[in-house]
C-alpha cells in the first residue's frame, strides 16, 4: 500500500470516532448509539457478502484494503463488529475507551510504523500506542471511578490494546485483523479491574 493511501485509510479510520463522540457529547443516549452501530454493521456486512461473493469492484476498495484483505472479510468491517460487539456486551464506561482506542489509538500507532501478519510492531510505536490509549481510557473513566480505579482500569485497558495492536496473528491462514481484536482486548481489561477493585 503507498503511503498517500496508507494515509487515506487511517484518515477513514480515525472518522470512525464519531460514533463514540455523538455519545460523550450527549447528542445521542447509549441505546441509540448501539442502534447506529447495528446498522453500520449490516451495512458493511452486505457490502462485505457483495464483494467477497459477488465481487464488488470499487475503487475505494483497491484504495483502503490490504491485499491480506482482498480475499477475507476486510477491516471496515470488523471495525463495525468489534465496535458493535463491546457495545452490545459492556456499559458505556467500559466500551467508549475500547472504541476511542481504536478509533484514534490504532491510526496513530500505524503512522507511525505497521506490522505485516505474524510480526510484532517496534517498541517506541507500541509505547506510544499504549499512552495515546491510556490517556483516552482515562479522560473517560477518571470522572466515573476514583482515581486509582480509573488508572488502573486504563493502564490494563490500554496493555491489551497494545498488545492487539502490536501483534497480528494468523490462525489457520487467517489473519486475525486488529480492528477486530483491539476493543474487546480493551474493553475486557477495564471491565475485569472495575469488576475486581472498582
Amino acid at each position: 500500500m503507498t503511503a498517500g493511501a496508507e494515509l487515506k485509510r487511517r484518515a477513514v479510520h480515525a472518522s470512525g470516532v464519531g460514533f463514540p463522540a455523538l455519545y460523550l457529547l450527549e447528542l445521542i443516549d447509549w441505546p441509540t448509539l448501539g442502534w447506529l452501530l447495528l446498522a453500520g454493521s449490516a451495512v458493511a456486512a452486505v457490502l462485505e457478502a457483495v464483494r467477497l461473493g459477488v465481487g464488488l469492484d470499487w475503487t475505494i476498495y483497491e484504495t483502503l484494503t490490504r491485499e491480506y484483505e482482498r480475499d477475507n472479510v476486510a477491516g471496515y468491517a470488523l471495525y463495525m463488529f468489534s465496535m458493535t460487539g463491546v457495545a452490545l456486551v459492556f456499559g458505556p464506561r467500559v466500551a467508549v475507551p475500547g472504541m476511542l482506542m481504536l478509533t484514534l489509538g490504532d491510526p496513530v500507532s500505524g503512522l507511525l510504523g505497521s506490522n505485516e501478519a505474524g510480526r510484532a510492531k517496534r517498541v517506541g510505536v507500541l509505547a506510544v500506542m499504549f499512552a495515546v490509549c491510556f490517556v483516552l481510557a482515562a479522560i473517560v473513566l477518571v470522572p466515573t471511578v476514583s482515581l486509582p480505579v480509573a488508572l488502573a482500569a486504563a493502564a490494563v485497558g490500554s496493555a491489551g490494546a497494545t498488545v492487539a495492536d502490536g501483534f497480528t496473528p494468523v490462525l489457520y491462514g487467517y489473519v486475525l485483523d486488529d480492528n477486530l481484536t483491539i476493543p474487546p482486548a480493551a474493553s475486557l481489561g477495564i471491565w475485569l479491574v472495575l469488576q475486581l477493585v472498582g
